[in-house]
């Protein structure tokens, strides 16, 4: 840019030279809040970036000891840059909730929040980062001073940036609104009194300004609109006897072809090829680099606007129509993602719905693999006695063998269909002589830890159900129970007409369910605190796998009574609706 021929007491400066970042003279400091309920945090911070500068600006600290607090600044404070701030302060998390509060309900999206956390383990990091709009996530114990400064500097250019982009959008919102504006004026008058208005908003100051252009005839300069205090102003004569200063700086932007900006004026040459115009207005404020910008897209705009009035019209419905294009392919790709999103989430739900009955299946082999396991040993033993007792082994493994394939028939065959749902196929049976075949299933294991089933009940209690997944629940709860208790107990299974149902509760010897685990005992691959008393494997899917099965035969199933301690001991029950009593 060519010296400006304006006098050394003007002062003016290119808009497009920046002052060097640590010498930005009468710059405001950052705005910084921190929202802790500890005294020692806030005098830490303090002391710690006591001497912080970044891009020649300071820090200026807002505190507050409790969620509430922080509240009532960050709302009277809506221009702070970085919260510091603390999780569990009056609740668990009172910190959460002022997050929250500041994104919703405060709209603000650019100050940069930074959790500091002396519980960590209270709030997960993972969790708290995905489910809450936060920008960095601390243990107060890993905040040395090097990595506070570390943090800060990044926080505060984080939010610099978006504080920039912020301007940026609605400045361009601004030019976008004008253009329109510029695009129905006819006259040259027209078009600069829509400039001087439009401007002011755009740089947020006054509406004091000049709008100058020369003749086509004969070159001369001439103002053609004036506002605020400039309204009077009729000619270049007038403008160099009451603001010589003025006139100085537009015969320096005609010269240097630029914008220069001093002593709360801003002149600005627009950039045409055919002709000379300036623009002049008043500033309330130093222009910060994105109003620089700002201004230069927007004299560019103009410039546009006074070359091709004509050629805006015709532009002006080609951007309608290519505006509405982009509106109905929009519509479009809105509703193919829809649909997508849609076949995705019913493709996971499939998926996991696989999983689950992948899982269940691993975990309904283990038992009857158990039976085989137990009665190969047994028939081991008694090889060399009579054939009977070796042909009565030999069909029990069989009876487990061929129980073990229709599972694993049944439940493949529901993956592979992607069942939502399990198949039932219910008929009449009676529940005692059920548990009494589970009870000879698991003998071999029972007897491998000198255990004891006692099995008692009423007869003849029918029920209407799959007698095959009834069978699976039922294991399940007697094996867990074999499972738990210790060598040489009693494992007591009952069988009881109750109302309008059937009930089986299973009692076990084991050391009882600790109150912590009691909310999970029905959830999938939930392992409690109790460990089995024989190295036995567990896998966390038979109480959920018993619970599903009960449910879909609208039944019940849960936790009747524990003990916690050796040898406590749980009860668990099971019951059916009785099968109607035919007439």
């Amino acid at each position: 840019m060519e010296p400006s021929p304006v006098d050394a007491d003007d002062q003016f400066i290119s808009i497009i030279d920046n002052p060097p970042e640590d010498v930005q003279a009468g710059t405001p400091p950052w705005k910084v809040a921190i929202i802790d309920d500890d005294s020692a945090v806030h005098d830490g911070t303090r002391f710690a970036l006591q001497n912080f500068r970044l891009n020649g600006r300071g820090l200026e600290f807002h505190s507050a000891a409790s969620a509430a607090a922080g509240r009532d600044l960050l709302r009277d404070q809506p221009d702070v840059a970085v919260i510091l701030l603390d999780v569990v302060m009056e609740s668990d998390e009172a910190g959460l909730d002022l997050v929250d509060y500041v994104r919703r309900e405060l709209s603000n999206e650019a100050v940069r929040i930074i959790l500091r956390t002396g519980q960590p383990g209270h709030a997960p990091e993972q969790r708290i980062v995905v489910d809450y709009d936060i920008n960095d996530y601390k243990a107060k114990t890993e905040l040395t001073a090097e990595k506070l400064f570390t943090t800060m500097t990044a926080a505060l250019r984080s939010y610099e940036q978006l504080q920039r982009q912020t301007r940026m959008r609605q400045g361009l919102e601004v030019i976008v609104g004008a253009s329109a504006t510029l695009h129905r004026a006819r006259t040259l008058r027209e078009i600069g009194e829509t400039a001087l208005r439009q401007i002011a908003r755009l740089v947020d100051s006054g509406p004091s300004g000049l709008f100058l252009a020369d003749t086509q005839v004969t070159g001369d300069l001439s103002v053609v609109a004036g506002e605020g205090r400039y309204r009077g102003i009729a000619s270049t004569a007038a403008l160099e006897a009451r603001h010589p200063s003025l006139a100085r700086a537009v015969d320096a932007a005609l010269v240097g072809r630029g914008t220069f900006c001093a002593d709360g004026v801003c002149v600005g040459h627009v950039p045409m090829s055919n002709r000379n115009v300036v623009m002049a207005f008043d500033l309330d404020h130093q222009l910060c680099e994105a109003d620089e910008t700002l201004i230069a897209v927007f004299l560019a705009r103009l410039a546009t606007a006074l070359d091709n009035v004509s050629l805006y019209e015709a532009l002006e419905e080609a951007n309608a129509v290519l505006e509405q294009k982009v509106i109905e392919r929009s519509a479009a790709l809105t509703a193919t993602n829809q649909r997508l999103e849609a076949q995705t989430a019913e493709l996971r739900r499939v998926n996991a719905f696989k999983n689950e009955l992948l899982g269940i299946v691993a975990h309904d082999l283990k038992n009857p693999l158990s039976v085989i396991q137990g009665r190969t040993e047994i028939l081991t033993e008694i090889l060399g006695e009579a054939g009977d007792r070796a042909h009565h082994q030999l069909r029990a493994i069989r009876n487990s063998a061929d129980r073990l394939a229709a599972i694993i028939d049944e439940r493949l065959a529901e993956v592979r269909r992607d069942a939502p749902e399990m198949t039932l196929r219910p008929r009449d049976f009676d529940v005692l002589a059920l548990v009494e075949r589970i009870a000879e299933a698991n003998s071999a294991h029972a007897s491998r830890k000198r255990q004891t089933l006692a099995i008692s009940g009423d007869t003849a209690l029918m029920v209407h159900a799959d007698e095959d997944r009834i069978a699976d629940a039922v294991d399940n709860l007697l094996s867990n129970a074999v499972k738990y208790s210790p060598v040489g107990s009693t494992v007591g299974v009952s069988v009881v007409r109750e109302g309008p149902e059937a009930v089986v509760r299973v009692t076990d010897s084991g050391p009882g369910i600790a109150a912590a685990d009691r909310a999970r005992l029905f959830h999938p691959f939930q392992r409690l605190s109790a460990s089995p008393t024989h190295g036995e494997s567990s896998t966390g899917l038979g109480l959920y796998s018993a619970k599903r099965i009960v449910d879909l035969h609208g039944g019940r199933i849960g936790l009747e009574r524990s003990v916690e301690g050796e040898g406590g001991g749980s009860t668990f029950f099971l019951s059916l609706p009785l099968a109607p009593v035919p007439r």
